[in-house]
């Protein structure tokens, strides 16, 4: 279930595992999309303000542990969070890699 809360007057939209995860199997394979994007476009489907990053983090370390969602579809394998994941980025470029061939 979708959670929504206020803060500082913005509606921002809590997604669950399997709102998150439809918005990232979506995606197109092998290719590296912006989360902020993925963010975004979850907010306007929910008529919410803005999607909460810290919400989307913490799906996409429990994504990287279960190997259910291509999660490396979204995140840049350079940036610090990478390496909170499962083979850090070094799985996302081989994952991306993967996909591509």
């Amino acid at each position: 279930m979708t959670d929504y809360k206020l803060r500082k007057g913005k509606r921002v939209i809590m997604p669950d595992a399997d709102t998150l995860a439809a918005a990232i199997t979506a995606l197109p394979a092998g290719i590296h999309t912006d989360l902020a994007k993925v963010r975004s476009e979850i907010a306007q489907q929910h008529d919410a303000d803005q999607c909460c990053p810290v919400t989307v983090q913490r799906l996409l370390v429990t994504f990287s542990e279960t190997g259910e969602v291509p999660y490396w579809r979204v995140v840049d394998p350079e940036r610090p969070f990478a390496r909170r994941l499962v083979g850090g980025g070094e799985r996302v470029r081989e994952m991306l890699a993967r996909e591509r061939a």
